[in-house]
């Protein structure tokens, strides 16, 4: 395999000539030097080390991005918006997976600004632990004293750019769909308690039915992972302490599907006998049977943004998008059921009817 002095020789110039060529370097380098190096490049087949280049230029390539799981619907999706922005603006995207472990973000943060990342995006939810948005924060803040850009997404009191989907928002649409549909037993499958998501999803959903002059005690919530599995979980925790329930929120799509088989197990018809509401809308919503009526977040877009502020001009001060929710009507979620009609027997009948 050829290396930078077998191509510094082929051309004739020196070592940090052809380096300055083939790294893009802004020293100033001729027209027929650079032919010459580019031909040497091309004769031998030459590979540049990335690594080697990204030190040599004078700018940052790379952006990383550490998200909770890029496997799950929800970040998948603000992933594809990362992704869209970056590779129009031709930059390589690093992506980590935290699995929700405050430590192992910390850790990555570190990991990338030792890469010399252009700029640092965090997508998923805060967490309510106070020592790691300190020493979050702290890292974020040498790493932007190095140059470094950083915008968060979907996170609370931290360092950088923020696009903000608006959870409390849209909880408060869940509920009030739910209450206008004439339900009053209401369960919620949530995230774990830790994570600000769960808190804002939960506050609107709160606001909502206090509206309507309803409360949600703590015996109809069943906190959970965000997945699949916890939401089929926490539903069956749900109906067994709490069989008369007309209608569950889950706080996440995922866990809604979870819902869906547990009751579809327990051979509850939905919306008929309980609704089922989602949240984010991730693409899977709309193929489910029934179709899942959900919440909407703009997820790719909000990927777009985050990525666009990082990438775009910086401003003297930290800046927040807000993006809305928006309530997305399906199949799940129907009229609450009436009280079970008086069974009645044939003499009562014809009693009835004679009177």
């Amino acid at each position: 395999m050829a290396t930078l002095s077998d191509v510094a020789r082929r051309a004739g110039v020196s070592p940090a000539t052809a380096s300055r060529v083939i790294n893009g370097s802004s020293k100033p380098v001729t027209d027929e030097l650079r032919e010459r190096v580019l031909a040497a490049v091309a004769e031998l087949q030459y590979v540049p080390n990335a690594h080697a280049q990204l030190l040599a230029r004078s700018h940052r390539s790379a952006v990383g991005v550490i998200v909770h799981d890029v496997s799950d619907p929800y970040f998948a999706e603000i992933t594809r918006g990362l992704q869209r922005v970056a590779t129009d603006q031709g930059r390589l995207l690093m992506i980590c997976n935290s699995y929700r472990d405050p430590d192992r973000e910390l850790e990555y943060v570190e990991l990338l600004r030792g890469h010399q990342v252009a700029a640092l995006i965090l997508a998923g939810s805060g967490y309510h632990d106070d020592a790691f948005t300190r020493q979050l924060n702290e890292k974020l803040a040498a790493y932007e004293a190095t140059g470094g850009r950083v915008a968060v997404i979907g996170r609370h009191e931290h360092s950088g750019d923020a696009v903000m989907p608006d959870n409390r928002a849209g909880g408060h649409l869940a509920g009030r769909e739910l209450c206008a549909l004439g339900h009053r037993a209401i369960g919620v499958v949530a995230g774990p308690r830790i994570l600000t998501t769960t808190t804002d999803r939960l506050a609107g959903l709160r606001q909502a039915l206090a509206e309507h002059d309803l409360d949600l005690p703590e015996r109809r919530i069943r906190y959970a992972e965000f997945d699949r599995d916890g939401g089929a979980e926490a539903t069956a925790r749900l109906l067994d302490s709490d069989p008369e329930l007309t209608a569950i929120v889950a706080l996440n799509d995922s866990m809604a599907i979870g819902a869906l088989a547990t009751l579809r197990a327990r051979s509850l018809a939905v919306p008929a006998r309980i609704s089922v509401m989602g949240f984010d809308d991730m693409p899977i919503a709309r193929d489910v049977t029934p179709a899942l009526t959900t919440v909407r977040l703009p997820l790719v877009d909000m990927g777009v943004r985050a990525m666009s502020l990082v990438l775009g001009a910086a401003a003297p001060a930290p800046r927040v998008e807000v993006l809305p929710a928006e309530l997305i009507r399906r199949d799940t979620a129907g009229p609450a059921p009436g009280p079970p009609r008086a069974r009645t027997t044939p003499r009562a009948r014809r009693a009835n009817a004679a009177s």
